[in-house]
């Protein structure tokens, strides 16, 4: 997969770089870590200029995300209910946790699609809850990328000063990735065992 990361940055340019970011974030097993690490070595070597770059990004970023939010508004959570009633012990969380959820969404939810941008994986499916919860569209759009662009200007960055070496970027990325990911399935696991339902 990175080769082929390689070669769409290097015969896309800029294009590639947005073509890769909504890919990336409608199939999140794609990493923006290594896209926007590949396209800051770009720039340290003279083939990409740094705005341009994190506008493709970001842009990219925005699209994928405003994908997922479409599909949640356009379902509506109300259609979640009886998936939740039948699957609540391994969703760890029923009806009435919903409703709450829904309700802190709709006050604050802007923030929490900004800060989720810097969570792996999160940073994707938050998007589905937003359309869930109809977040007005201007909202939505204006925190996904302001989000996503402090985030990839933290990646590019990252490949711009760690230099000319892309192995560099995943001996750094992969660890916190992996980490992430155990912790939030241990989490998990905890909430799957020790829940019990309201009613």
């Amino acid at each position: 997969m990175n080769d082929w990361i390689v070669y769409l940055i290097e015969g896309g340019g800029y294009w590639g770089i947005a073509f890769l970011m909504v890919i990336e974030n409608v199939f999140p097993p794609i990493p923006s870590e290594l896209i926007m690490g590949l396209g800051g070595i770009a720039v340290a070597r003279g083939r990409m200029e740094f705005w341009p770059l994190m506008l493709a990004g970001t842009i990219g970023s925005t699209l994928g995300n405003y994908c997922w939010y479409l599909l949640g508004r356009s379902l509506g959570y109300e259609r979640l209910r009886p998936f939740v009633e039948r699957f609540g012990r391994w969703l760890t969380c029923d009806w009435d946790d919903i409703e709450r959820i829904v309700a802190f969404f709709r006050r604050h939810g802007q923030w929490v699609v900004f800060a989720v941008r810097f969570a792996p994986f999160m940073r994707t499916m938050i998007s589905l809850p937003a359309g869930l919860t109809r977040m007005g569209h201007v909202r939505f759009v204006v925190f996904t990328f302001a989000g996503a662009a402090i985030w990839n200007a933290i990646l590019a960055g990252a490949g711009y000063y760690l230099g000319r070496n892309f192995d560099d970027l995943e001996k750094y990325t992969t660890p916190v990735a992996v980490a992430t990911v155990v912790i939030v399935l241990a989490g998990y696991a905890w909430r799957v065992v020790t829940w019990k339902p309201r009613r």
